[in-house]
């Protein structure tokens, strides 16, 4: 009995350290998210159109976001209070809107963002947080718009601009994200 009483003694503080509160119940300060009016970081759940866990002022593992109507609107993860994997956001239809990727906090590699019929609108690739290689801008009839080289965040080559029935616009030259040239056809 003397145990339980020593255990039970111990498990209460931890047990109200853990709560439940809505995301408009918390606000950041320095990077960390605490309950109003509180100094201590909190730790606990999170309830309402934002869901998720967080723990000493960091949010972890799976957060998810809902419209007004209940339909899930983002999806992603955070560790240790970063962004870290898969982030997928979906139109209140349900349809898929823009997915990628997070290593660390910052973007890394494919991002792909949707119209909301489903066409393809922008297909641009990540590196530690920046632009890196062809990025590709779609109208939503399908046809290409921009095609556009980067190099560490900075335009670099060209950069192509296309009308809606996919004739050339102009092409304009880039070298470390000044432009050199414009040609017009």
């Amino acid at each position: 009995m003397k145990y339980l009483l020593i255990i039970f003694l111990f498990l209460s503080p931890s047990l109200s350290w853990s709560k439940d509160v809505s995301r408009d119940d918390l606000v950041k300060r320095d990077g960390l998210f605490y309950e109003k009016f509180t100094d201590m970081p909190f730790t606990g759940n999170v309830t309402g159109k934002k869901q998720g866990k967080i723990i000493e002022g960091k949010p972890v593992g799976e957060f998810l976001t809902y419209y007004e109507s209940g339909q899930l609107k983002e999806k992603i993860n955070y560790k240790d209070g970063k962004k870290e994997g898969e982030r997928i956001l979906y139109y209140e239809s349900g349809q898929l809107k823009d997915k990628i990727n997070y290593r660390d906090g910052a973007l890394e590699g494919e991002r792909l963002e949707y119209f909301e019929n489903g066409q393809l609108k922008e297909k641009v690739n990540y590196k530690d947080g920046k632009k890196e290689g062809e990025g590709l801008w779609y109208y939503e009839n399908g046809q290409l718009e921009e095609k556009v080289n980067y190099k560490e965040g900075e335009k670099n080559g060209e950069w192509l601009n296309y009308y809606d029935n996919g004739q050339l616009v102009r092409t304009r030259i880039y070298k470390d994200g000044k432009l050199i040239e414009t040609i017009t056809p």
